[in-house]
């Protein structure tokens, strides 16, 4: 026989007659059941308050949509102020033109000021501009150019071998004259200047060595992946002379007039 369930009978009593003014009965069960349904209820009235009204900026991470929606505001109210600004001028002038203060001809219109005021600062930005320009073209231009021995500077300018990512920079103080830049596969490697192809071996790493002799300047390309000119071609500046393969990074070296040139100090990279 099932044991029946055990109920608590809670009443309130009158202080004065003692008499009893009314009670209940609850189980077990039943409390447990309120308290979790109330428990549900007061989880939903906090979650219905923190979706649809302001109490949820008080929360960690609605500050900064707060902070937007302020900056936002503030910049719509300042646009505002700005056009009535520009409106109350427009009925200034139309109550003078009106009452005959002032004479017609002689207005000038706001728009038009504005496209004064307007010429003036992109006339200063223009003339900052163009000066910025000029002084990083004028270095641009020493970076490209190559240097000799004599206080005189060459007219003649290098071409970047190949596009990629320097690895090493050359050490002549420990006799590595070569800087190691690192390619994507099948990029072109391009003569630095106008010269001749005076040598273009296979190494037995199956890359190539290529030289090149430009006046007095000599470019050597190490670990190429394939050559596309042969010995004894003549190209023309930034023409490509070979492929790189992705597996070897291709080692460069510049020479001028028999000595060691940093090519990364002298031309554009």
């Amino acid at each position: 026989m099932a044991e029946k369930r055990r109920k608590y009978r809670l009443a309130m009593l009158d202080d004065l007659t003692l008499r009893e003014v009314f009670h209940f009965r609850v189980s077990l069960l039943g409390a447990v059941s309120f308290i979790t349904i109330s428990l549900i209820a007061l989880i939903l009235l906090l979650s219905v308050l923190i979706v649809y009204t302001p109490l949820r900026n008080i929360l960690p991470g609605y500050s900064a949509s707060l902070r937007e929606q302020l900056i936002q505001e503030s910049a719509r109210v300042d646009s505002l102020q700005s056009s009535l600004a520009v409106q109350r001028q427009y009925l200034d002038v139309i109550k003078q033109l009106t009452a005959g203060d002032i004479a017609t001809d002689s207005v000038q219109s706001l728009d038009s000021l504005q496209r004064v005021e307007q010429a003036q600062l992109v006339s200063q930005t223009n003339e900052a501009t163009t000066a910025f320009m000029t002084q990083y073209e004028q270095k641009e231009r020493d970076r490209l150019l190559l240097f000799d021995n004599t206080s005189t500077r060459t007219v003649r300018q290098l071409c970047r071998p190949v596009r990629g990512a320097v690895m090493s920079s050359a050490r002549p103080d420990l006799h590595e004259y070569g800087t190691t830049i690192r390619t994507a596969k099948n990029e072109n490697v391009l003569a630095v200047a106008r010269g001749t192809i005076v040598s273009a071996e296979r190494s037995e790493d199956n890359t190539f060595t290529i030289v090149l002799q430009a006046g007095t300047i000599t470019a050597i390309y190490r670990h190429v992946g394939k050559a596309l000119k042969a010995q004894g071609t003549l190209v023309e500046f930034g023409e490509s002379i070979a492929m790189t393969d992705g597996d070897h990074d291709l080692v460069f070296e510049l020479w001028e007039s028999g000595q060691f040139v940093n090519f990364e100090e002298v031309m554009a990279w």
